[in-house]
Parts: C-alpha cells; structure tokens; sequence
C-alpha cells in the first residue's frame, strides 16, 4: 500500500520522489502513523499524509480487499518480483496510478 500511495504522489506531479511509512499497532485497525516524505515536493508533507488517509481505507482488510490478494497470485508475483511490474490482468494492482488524479 505504502508503494501504491507514493507512485500516485508521484505520478500527480506533487513531488519527484516521495517515501510513505505506514505503522499499525496490534489490536489497532487503523494505522497509527502515516508518515510522507516528498523531500521538497510541491505540497507539505502533513496535508498529503491527510489527504491520502481520507481518500484510501488503509485498514489491513481493506488493503486485502483493494488489492484482491486473496487471490492465487503467487507464480505470477513470484517470477522476477512483485515491485516495478505493469498492473495488467489483476496482477500487481499496487502498480496502478490511478489515484493520482484525485490528489492534485
């Protein structure tokens, strides 16, 4: 989710770079920190962190549920990693970008 979050950030022109954390407790549904970091970018830090937390549910089962990984996904994961892939045919939906129109 954090990867999701921060190639939208990106991909909405609001930084070059941006790094998400995203910290749960046990026992605790929501996250008790979302911390962005765009080192500069075009908006604080602080507002985005909002921003994304009132545009996505990032409860576990929600993340579980929005990126459908129930599914038997593993072979395709698997062969030459899960990150930096093209978001095709439900696969690594954590690749898509399309929240970035929603954030600028």
């Amino acid at each position: 989710m954090a990867r999701y979050l921060a190639k939208n950030v990106v991909e909405a022109k609001l930084a070059s770079e941006c790094e998400v954390q995203i910290a749960y407790a046990i026992g605790v549904a929501r996250p008790v920190s979302v911390l962005v970091n765009t080192f500069g970018g075009r908006r604080d830090d602080e507002a985005l962190s909002d921003k994304l937390q009132e545009l996505v549910d990032l409860r576990p089962a929600s993340i579980i549920e929005r990126f459908r990984l129930k599914r038997p996904i593993y072979r395709a994961t698997a062969a030459y990693g899960h990150f930096g892939r093209t978001a095709k045919d439900g696969y690594f939906p954590w690749e898509q970008t399309d929240l970035a129109s929603r954030l600028g």
